[in-house]
């Protein structure tokens, strides 16, 4: 019979710079802890995911933030963490393309993939996304 390897044993430990940023995705790690666990009387069905997907885009943009525009984690440290699912790969991928860079003006500063332009929206009209809940966050560039 084999040995039992326990998910302590397999994993390796973070790259170096990790401390430094350690503490804030540990808020984000309680964060969704909440989110998961709040109660979902009176949401309609895809407004209970919304908390939760707010989070992981947040959680992402930090990583994207730190890597891409702040420079201040190395690649090692970016790849370990989207490896270990601190960051969404795809997500970023998305944020790397023209159009999806106008992140600070939207409701969670993150920009969804479902990309409800608010220049094309009529006066007054009200539109959300099933997904994120945002109100339009693609920049129609």
């Amino acid at each position: 019979m084999p040995p039992v390897r326990t998910a302590r044993a397999s994993k390796k430990a973070p790259p170096e710079g990790f401390d430094d940023i350690e503490d804030t995705l540990l808020e984000f790690a309680a964060a969704m802890k909440d989110a998961e666990n709040a109660s979902h009387e009176g949401k309609k069905k895809y407004e209970m995911t919304w908390p939760i997907f707010q989070i992981t885009h947040q959680r992402s943009r930090y990583i994207y933030d730190l890597y891409y525009e702040k420079e201040a984690i190395d690649r090692k440290l970016y790849d370990w963490l989207l490896k270990n699912g601190y960051a969404d790969p795809n997500l970023i991928a998305k944020w790397k393309k023209q159009g999806y860079e106008k992140t600070k003006e939207t409701n969670f500063r993150s920009t969804c993939i479902c990309r409800v332009p608010k220049e094309q929206l009529k006066e007054g009209q009200e539109i959300q996304c099933v997904n994120c809940g945002c109100r339009g966050c693609a920049s129609s560039d």
